[in-house]
C-alpha cells in the first residue's frame, strides 16, 4: 500500500461509548513528502490556508472528556480539502484567501485522481466505517464536525465579532439546541448561526455526506481560532462544548418524546 494512503487518516478511540463521534477535517498542515514545500513559505504551511488552528486540539479534549470517536485528516487541505465535494472548484486550492498556490495550478486528471484516492477517499471511508460499525451495534451517534475560522478574513480591518458559528444540516433541530445551550452557558458570548460560512459556500460536505445522508443528528461547530490558540482556551472550549452537547442531546430526545 502507498504510504500516503497509510497516514492519511487517523482515528483515535474508535471504540468510544460516548454517543458523539467527532471529526475534523482540516485537522492537520502536513504535506506528504513527494509535495515539498508546495513553494509557500512557513509561515503560509502553518496558518489558516493549510488547516483549522485550535480545531485538532479542542476535538482531541473532547474526545477524551466524552469517550467519542475522532476521525481526523492527516494532511493539509493544500493538497485536497476533505470538506469538498469532488466537483467543487475549490477540492484543491489554487487560491486562498491572497495566497497563490502555484504549485496546484497545473495538475493533471492523473495527479488530481491520486489525491482523490490516496486523500480524500480514505477519510471519508473511515468516517462511513466508524458510522456503520456504531449502527450495527446499536449506539446512537450524534456527528460534531469540528473547524475553526481566522479573526480576520480577506484583510478586512474589523474583527469578526462572533467567538464562535454553528452550522446546521438538512435538520436543524439538534444544532438549535446547541445553540441554546451556548447562550444559555455564556449569554455574553456571540455566538454566529450558519456563520462564519453556510451550506451555500459549499463547506458542508462532512456534515451532509455523513450526517444527513444516515439521518443522524449532527452539527457543525467553528471556533474562532484566536480563541484556542493556547492550552486554556483549548480546554475552555472542550469544557463548555462538552457540556452544551450533551444538553442539546438531552434537549432533543425529551423534544422527540413529547
Amino acid at each position: 500500500m502507498d504510504v500516503s494512503a497509510e497516514k492519511s487518516v487517523q482515528v483515535l478511540n474508535a471504540q468510544g461509548q460516548s454517543p458523539f463521534v467527532i471529526v475534523c477535517d482540516h485537522a492537520s498542515n502536513r504535506l506528504p513528502a513527494k509535495y515539498g514545500d508546495l513553494g509557500l513559505s512557513q509561515t503560509e504551511r502553518v496558518s489558516h490556508i493549510a488547516r483549522d488552528p485550535g480545531a485538532l486540539a479542542v476535538s482531541r479534549e473532547l474526545s477524551q472528556m466524552l469517550d467519542a470517536p475522532l476521525v481526523q485528516s492527516t494532511v493539509s487541505r493544500l493538497i485536497i480539502d476533505c470538506n469538498r465535494d469532488l466537483d467543487a472548484p475549490d477540492l484543491i486550492w489554487t487560491l486562498s484567501e491572497a495566497t497563490r498556490i502555484a504549485a496546484n495550478e497545473a495538475i493533471d486528471a492523473q495527479e488530481r485522481q491520486y489525491r482523490i484516492t490516496h486523500f480524500h477517499q480514505p477519510y471519508h471511508a473511515s468516517i462511513e466505517t466508524l458510522l456503520e460499525a456504531r449502527r450495527h451495534a446499536g449506539q446512537e451517534t450524534v456527528l460534531v464536525c469540528m473547524h475553526s475560522f481566522t479573526p480576520v478574513y480577506h484583510g478586512v480591518a474589523r474583527p469578526r465579532p462572533i467567538h464562535g458559528g454553528l452550522i446546521h444540516g438538512a435538520d436543524t433541530s439538534y444544532t438549535k439546541g446547541l445553540f441554546e445551550a451556548l447562550q444559555n452557558e455564556a449569554p455574553d458570548m456571540n455566538i454566529g448561526w450558519n456563520e462564519p460560512y453556510a451550506a451555500l459556500n459549499g463547506v458542508t460536505l462532512t456534515l451532509e455526506k455523513h450526517g444527513d445522508g444516515r439521518g443522524l443528528d449532527a452539527t457543525m461547530i467553528e471556533i474562532r481560532n484566536d480563541e484556542i490558540l493556547e492550552p486554556a482556551g483549548v480546554s475552555l472550549w472542550a469544557d463548555r462544548l462538552a457540556r452544551c452537547l450533551e444538553a442539546a442531546r438531552l434537549a432533543r430526545k425529551e423534544a422527540m418524546a413529547i
